[in-house]
């Protein structure tokens, strides 16, 4: 039975969701606030966070943030507010979807299927590639990078990269083919869940904050990440 965190401090809502999920099979943990939210996190296992980022306390969007310290645990928004600019900051910090209220609570169920139903095909389709090229450990080296598929962590030149979940898919994929371009769109296709619910600008932005880590883990790493100007992005191991 799938655990799901909700971060809700409407009763209304918060009842109507819990309803919901838990006549699906899911087993719901309902808190108000975002400290109560971390607590639980921390406190807990679950496989999936329903964040509202208008909370009481702190924004969703800070709670994602300390969420993604430790864990890369799906995560689907839910805001009162439509716009671009919130929807691409909260995607970018590791949101897999954005939904605004008004809703129904059928689509939310649905949405938290599939997002589910994609990670775990991820991670097992990440698994078995790494362990078909590297048998019996599920890791492989790569000029200066080191893949650790079942920690799914990436090292750069000894050190660990502290990349989100959608920075560690983008990196994987241009670290599975290097120097091959892919272009933004296949990025967005390889990477996220719903492709047409983030824009280019998207990639172009977590590529600027991967590269940065890079540089942060050694002087010069970023240089690895090249751009190929109205092409894409390829990964040099030169």
């Amino acid at each position: 039975m799938p655990r799901v965190l909700l971060v809700e401090d409407e009763p209304a809502i918060a009842d109507t969701l819990v309803y919901a999920l838990s006549t699906e099979c899911f087993e719901v943990t309902h808190v108000l606030t975002g400290a109560d939210a971390l607590a639980a996190f921390a406190g807990e296992l679950h496989d999936f966070v329903i964040l509202d980022i208008g909370l009481p306390d702190m924004t969703g969007i800070d709670v994602c943030r300390r969420l993604r310290e430790m864990s890369a645990v799906p995560v689907l928004f839910l805001t009162a507010r439509d716009g671009e600019v919130d929807r691409i900051l909260g995607l970018e910090l590791g949101g897999d979807d954005y939904v605004t209220k008004p809703f129904s609570p059928r689509e939310i169920v649905a949405r938290v299927r599939a997002i589910l139903r994609r990670t775990q095909a991820a991670r097992v389709g990440t698994s078995e590639a790494a362990t078909a090229s590297a048998p019996p450990a599920a890791s492989t080296s790569q000029g200066v990078f080191h893949h650790d598929a079942a920690a799914m962590r990436i090292h750069c030149h000894g050190r660990r990269l502290d990349l989100t979940a959608h920075e560690y898919k983008l990196l994987l994929v241009l670290l599975e083919k290097p120097g091959r371009v892919f272009t933004r769109d296949q990025l967005l296709d390889h990477a996220w869940e719903d492709p047409g619910a983030v824009t280019d600008r998207t990639i172009d932005a977590h590529i600027k904050s991967i590269r940065a880590k890079m540089r942060a883990s050694h002087p010069g790493a970023e240089d690895h990440i090249q751009t190929r100007r109205g092409l894409g992005y390829l990964l040099s191991l030169d």
